[in-house]
């Protein structure tokens, strides 16, 4: 059954008749089929019109959607003989970032990203996808291992931002982040980073230091949550809209200012609807960035990378 969020309120509402409907025909008394067919194409339309003008709050709202898909239907609809590999080979191994070695359309790759969880045991056991040191301790492993053996790194990023508890400042979470981030741009080899739900602060910037970041169109992107900003400026979260408005948070806005590279279409409604569709229209913008990138020496990755975010922000 589909969840609706707040501003889908009249959309939810047409559904709701439109299964009262086919219910009621289901039961052979009347023919309905006519009448379900016109609030139907009244659904669809407001559907429509509704996504196409999403506020960056609303985009918000999608990103966190809970029925979008995480770290590992990506994982399954898009690469083969995936080798899971734990641990940071320091502390443990931190369930909120998943990585490993596999397959993506016949060629080798490492995929690392962040994983929610889709109920509540699992969202409590991957942290709700926010990484710990030991997570970004594990993903610098992982792109070490990429660098070693000559392997493309693709990373899925989905987090509202890093672990922000004291045990994890004990263990050095800015230090980790940072090392994160700067292996990220040392890599000899091509890294293809997108953004799938929330890129939330250096949590985000973590892993998403590629040389070409793609980000789904109802995606977000930020410093720092729109509730965050909200809360330092205007001493309340309950102006987040308009801090959403002000950060510039979605694919558009941050296609436009230089920081991210392509934006991913999803299905009609947002990835929730339709995750086989949004699964696949990510692996061929995946397939697409590594393509370009195929004949880029080391030393060219580096440059490039290296202007990439060097230009960010200027004029």
């Amino acid at each position: 059954m589909a969840s609706f969020l707040d501003f889908e309120k009249p959309i939810a509402e047409l559904q709701a008749r439109i299964d009262e409907l086919r219910e009621t025909a289901a039961g052979g008394s009347v023919d309905l089929d006519a009448d379900v067919a016109r609030l139907q194409v009244k659904s669809d339309k407001l559907l429509r019109d509704t996504y196409a003008r999403l506020t960056p709050w609303q985009k918000t709202q999608v990103a966190r959607h809970g029925d979008r898909p995480h770290f590992k239907h990506y994982v399954a609809g898009l690469f083969s003989d995936f080798m899971p590999l734990a641990g940071d080979r320091a502390f443990g191994d931190d369930q909120a970032i998943q990585g490993g070695l596999a397959r993506f359309r016949g060629r080798r790759v490492v995929v690392i990203g962040h994983e929610k969880g889709d109920d509540t045991a699992s969202r409590l056991r991957h942290n709700f996808g926010m990484g710990k040191p030991e997570g970004y301790r594990k993903a610098i492993r992982l792109m070490d291992l990429a660098d070693r053996f000559g392997l493309p790194v693709v990373t899925l990023v989905d987090t509202s931002g890093a672990f922000p508890g004291i045990q994890a400042e004990e263990r050095g979470q800015a230090e980790a982040i940072a090392r994160s981030t700067a292996r990220c741009l040392s890599l000899g080899v091509p890294m293809v980073s997108a953004i799938v739900g929330e890129g939330g602060s250096g949590g985000a910037v973590a892993l998403a230091s590629g040389n070409q970041v793609l980000m789904f169109e109802n995606a977000v992107y930020s410093v720092i949550s729109p509730e965050g900003c909200a809360s330092i400026l205007w001493r309340t979260s309950d102006r987040a809209a308009d801090a959403a408005e002000a950060m510039k948070v979605t694919a558009q806005d941050l296609k436009a200012l230089g920081v991210i590279d392509t934006i991913v279409p999803e299905p009609l409604g947002g990835a929730q609807r339709d995750p086989k569709r949004a699964i696949a229209a990510l692996g061929d913008a995946i397939a697409r960035a590594l393509g370009d990138l195929d004949t880029a020496s080391p030393a060219q990755l580096l440059a490039g990378r290296r202007k990439k975010f060097l230009t960010i922000g200027r004029l």
